[in-house]
């Protein structure tokens, strides 16, 4: 009974900043950085449902694709893309950056190397808990209309492709489990937030920047970010979400674009 409560209930680690100037320049802080990176993300994700709600035909009609050419040479597009990844790799790294300036170490969130093993097998299991369940809602989401019809990929059969996508995966990866997890759940627990509103505000984050699939895509990442940040708050191990969530993401990117020519039901 004890365990479920802590898991249901747990209590917040550490103290909040009473100093009122170090609390404004938190609050600060995270409006900037999420105005940079997926707040501003969110805001076009909902223009974007809006629109395809404004349309005549249902949502599962509709088709949004992921990974898409950013141009029509093959080498142009094969830089862009990388671009596209540094661009998220930098985000999550600015996050990392912004918490140990203030004092906090890697450690701390989970970002260390001392349990490297332990770290990828719990990983593993996540993107299975995850990941089974939620391509199924996908499925159900769509059939109901609620969701339009998601293509991971779009990009051109090349020799490249799949190790682009692997990169997009990782990238993708860690930009959110940093930021919407050890980052902003760090600065809320020292704004005074518990565990549980937190998790609630960082979970309805993570789900708004995938409001362009639908109204299945955003709820389907509110339940993941509601486990994987229940997770961090418990274990206090961020590696394991960035390792789930590459798992989750290759599978997806390059399994539908190694499969889509050879499986109709594919679309």
């Amino acid at each position: 009974m004890n365990t479920l409560r802590a898991w249901l209930a747990p209590v917040r680690p550490t103290t909040p900043v009473a100093d009122p100037r170090e609390r404004r320049a938190i609050v600060v802080e995270l409006v900037i950085v999420f105005t940079v990176t997926l707040g501003l993300a969110g805001l076009r994700s909902l223009l974007s449902l809006l629109d395809s709600l404004l349309r005549p035909e249902p949502l599962s009609e509709q088709r949004v694709a992921i990974n898409v050419p950013q141009a029509e040479l093959g080498l142009l597009d094969l830089l862009r893309q990388l671009l596209g990844a540094a661009q998220l790799f930098a985000w999550g790294a600015l996050g990392v950056y912004l918490l140990w300036r203030t004092g906090i170490r890697l450690r701390e969130i989970g970002l260390d190397r001392e349990r490297r093993g332990k770290d990828v097998l719990a990983g593993a299991g996540l993107a299975a808990l995850i990941g089974v369940p939620g391509l199924g809602f996908y499925f159900l989401a769509r059939a109901v209309g609620a969701n339009l019809t998601v293509l991971p990929s779009t990009l051109d059969d090349s020799w490249w492709r799949p190790i682009v996508l692997t990169i997009a995966a990782a990238a993708n990866a860690w930009a959110e489990e940093v930021l919407v997890v050890g980052y902003v759940l760090t600065r809320l627990r020292q704004l005074g937030f518990g565990e549980n509103a937190s998790l609630v505000l960082a979970a309805v984050v993570r789900g708004s920047y995938h409001l362009y699939q639908g109204f299945g895509g955003f709820l389907g990442n509110v339940v993941m970010g509601l486990v994987y940040g229940r997770y961090w708050q418990r274990t206090n191990r961020l590696w394991p979400l960035v390792v789930a969530h590459t798992l989750i993401d290759v599978v997806a990117f390059v399994g539908y674009a190694l499969l889509r020519d050879h499986l109709g039901w594919l679309p």
